[in-house]
């Protein structure tokens, strides 16, 4: 090696105390858990999801298995579970925020890319933990399907069969905004 020390190395010396080895793991993985906070649950929850997941690889030793799967989709295993209990927690308080967020967009916000990226992120936010679950590793941290059913726990095939069930969903909920969009242009 060139001096580029492995993340299973850095987390081994992270449980050991190792200041400079957990910095390093930071380093590398904070912002993917920040991304898969945010968009389970919205920016408060990023911040939250990656202190809580790093407190846990320094509480939690000798929980890693290199044959399971990669140091990342370790960190993201914790950090979902982390998560989908904030989201049993707060499911009354999530819905509202997801129902209030898309809102009628005027003529402009309909042109604009940035409507475009809330109105998706919106939608992703939307849907059931599980189907949401699929679209943020597989498509937007674009996770492979076997380290995601190895992150979920569960088969391949499940994680095909939600994802292909999310992607209709958000075609309908998008489809559904569109008429909303055409309407307003006449």
């Amino acid at each position: 090696m060139d001096g580029v020390v492995d993340d299973a190395t850095l987390l081994e010396r992270s449980r050991r105390g190792d200041a400079a080895a957990f910095s390093e793991l930071f380093a590398r993985h904070h912002r993917a858990i920040y991304r898969y906070a945010l968009h389970m649950c919205g920016r408060d929850a990023g911040d939250d999801a990656v202190q809580e997941t790093f407190l846990a690889v320094l509480n939690a030793p000798g929980r890693y298995d290199a044959e399971r799967g990669s140091v990342i989709g370790y960190l993201l295993g914790i950090a979902r579970h982390r998560i989908l209990k904030r989201i049993d927690e707060d499911r009354t308080e999530l819905d509202e925020a997801s129902v209030t967020e898309v809102g009628p967009a005027t003529v402009l916000d309909a042109l604009t890319r940035q409507e475009t990226i809330d109105t998706v992120r919106s939608a992703v936010r939307s849907l059931p933990a599980t189907y949401r679950e699929v679209v943020v590793l597989c498509e937007l941290q674009e996770v492979d399907y076997v380290e995601a059913a190895a992150i979920i726990g569960c088969p391949v095939g499940t994680i095909r069969s939600r994802l292909h069930r999310a992607r209709a969903l958000l075609t309908a909920k998008l489809a559904a905004l569109q008429p909303v969009v055409s309407e307003k242009r006449r």
